[in-house]
């Protein structure tokens, strides 16, 4: 093996390999991504595109080669698959922007303790008096995303929300789940998303795991 190549697909063939190191674990995993990808409120078809917008955000070549895969098989089209592609780089450079109210406060020594207030998003617009040209382009950038194309509004609002809960921004779970919301995506809906996000998450660590095993043994 080429040790200066730390990415191969054929990788995560040794992924099994942790089915008999740590089994109970593995195998509690394997069920679980297995119930949150299937059918439910949401399509499976849906929930491949989450998984494919979550695994850019997390950056696993080998979630978005298994998921990208797995939601062809689904008859999602190429249009489909790049419009999720695109609400994840809008989610992932706005949790950055949104971010950007907290250096806003620590720039300006705000002394509350209080770290994140629904209130602190009310500054983002300072941003378009500090880099305007900079900020109208991703205001706009943003906004295209989000519009509905080959995905409807909500579908687009759901992904949005697995892509946030996987950012860990605050304030962009509150504006997209509300957008969910006014989408008409039920509770249960946005619960399945956030699973679907939750194994994705989890699951970019196993798959990176393999690169461990290669590691380890390499290191004997």
């Amino acid at each position: 093996m080429n040790k200066d190549s730390l990415y191969k697909k054929s990788n995560i063939n040794r992924l099994n390999e942790f089915s008999k190191l740590a089994p109970d674990v593995f195998n509690a995993f394997v069920t679980f991504n297995t119930k949150a990808l299937g059918e439910g409120k949401l399509s499976s078809k849906l929930k491949e595109l989450i998984a494919i917008a979550v695994a850019h955000t997390t950056g696993c070549p080998y979630c978005i080669e298994l998921h990208v895969k797995q939601a062809k098989n689904k008859e999602t089209s190429k249009e489909e698959m790049a419009e999720a592609v695109m609400v994840a780089t809008a989610l992932k450079a706005g949790s950055a922007l949104a971010h950007g109210v907290n250096a806003l406060n620590a720039y300006d020594k705000n002394e509350d303790d209080e770290l994140y207030r629904a209130a602190y998003f009310n500054r983002l617009k300072e941003f378009s008096q500090l880099n305007g040209d900079i900020f109208k382009a991703f205001i706009a950038f943003d906004q295209q995303a989000m519009k509905a194309g080959e995905l409807s509004v909500k579908e687009k609002e759901l992904i949005a929300i697995a892509v946030a809960h996987t950012t860990g921004c605050p304030y962009c779970i509150d504006i997209h789940t509300k957008g969910a919301k006014k989408a008409k995506a039920t509770k249960e809906e946005v619960a399945e998303s956030i699973m679907v996000a939750t194994a994705l998450k989890a699951g970019s660590a196993l798959a990176h795991g393999v690169n461990a095993l290669i590691a380890f043994d390499e290191s004997i």
